[in-house]
């Protein structure tokens, strides 16, 4: 067994946060949902997202029967919400292809909508208990600066690293299993890209990017610090919440008022009917409304 694995699985039994897709009932479908909505999503806004969702949407079958309105509704201000539309989309194929029950297998899971490589591992270890090789961004700076010494990893996983994580996977499905969920929260908790609190990492005596002085990102220059204040997704996302908080179709004058610039409101309406957000009712004046809400 690799060396990082014992100390920092013995980190997590004492230091696991709380989390209600780690309750001893948690659903499978459960388990995916909750890593849906935690792509590129800090925990503290998914959690009470999640209970809700789950209250109304406990499985598969639950969520296909809902209307695409509703669930953009009910996906609320946690972000991309074509994720939302892809989630329903990975129900109704569990549900036509599946009998309503999500497949063990992992290679099945990469067959679902929306469902990826990292998706198809988290669920594979965090709802079945079985091995696989989760490689989330924590997970990666976790192994670069243990393993490599260096501040963080590449901008892009590469199979080289990817392999590399897989080597201090260990054999057995259950220390796996608990080895995948124990990094990815040692780089969410302690070993943070910011401001590491080395003084609290079960490996900080082994780890080379430590004992390298912890030098500086060598790649800071290439990696992407996307704007937001101004720009076309701020646009999406102001006319997605008046469209969410709308009791029906919006007239073009009162989208109007969520983003008053013409040509980019314009433009983000039109991406937000191409990824099927929205439906342009031009029987009804051109009055915008999200799909599957009464026109």
């Amino acid at each position: 067994m690799h060396a990082l694995v014992e100390p920092v699985v013995a980190w997590f039994d004492e230091h696991a946060r709380d989390l209600p897709w780690r309750a001893p009932g948690r659903t499978a479908w459960g388990v995916l949902v909750s890593e849906v909505m935690l792509q590129q999503t800090p925990v503290a806004r998914v959690e009470p997202v999640w209970r809700a969702w789950m209250q109304r949407w406990p499985t598969a079958a639950d969520l296909a029967a809902a209307g695409p309105d509703d669930v953009l509704r009910a996906w609320g201000r946690l972000g991309y919400p074509r994720r939302a539309l892809r989630l329903q989309e990975c129900a109704r194929t569990v549900v036509e292809h599946h009998g309503g029950e999500l497949p063990a297998d992992e290679a099945a899971l990469l067959a679902l909508p929306g469902i990826g490589t990292y998706t198809a591992a988290a669920v594979t270890a965090f709802a079945r208990g079985r091995r696989s090789v989760v490689v989330d961004t924590n997970v990666r700076r976790v192994l670069a600066r243990a393993l490599e010494g260096r501040a963080l990893p590449d901008p892009h996983l590469s199979a080289a690293e990817l392999r590399r994580a897989g080597d201090v996977v260990p054999d057995d499905d259950a220390t796996a299993a608990r080895w995948n969920a124990a990094v990815m929260e040692l780089g969410a908790l302690v070993c943070t890209a910011r401001a590491p609190r080395c003084g609290a990492c079960p490996v900080a005596t082994t780890c080379r990017w430590r004992l390298a002085g912890m030098p500086a990102d060598e790649l800071a220059h290439r990696r992407r610090r996307q704007a937001w204040q101004g720009t076309d997704r701020q646009a999406r996302g102001a006319l997605m919440a008046a469209l969410r908080d709308a009791p029906g179709p919006l007239p073009a004058a009162t989208l109007a008022r969520a983003w008053p610039d013409d040509a980019q409101r314009a433009r983000a309406l039109t991406s937000l009917v191409v990824d099927g957000l929205a439906v342009v009712d031009d029987g009804a004046g051109g009055a915008v409304r999200l799909p599957g809400g009464a026109a």
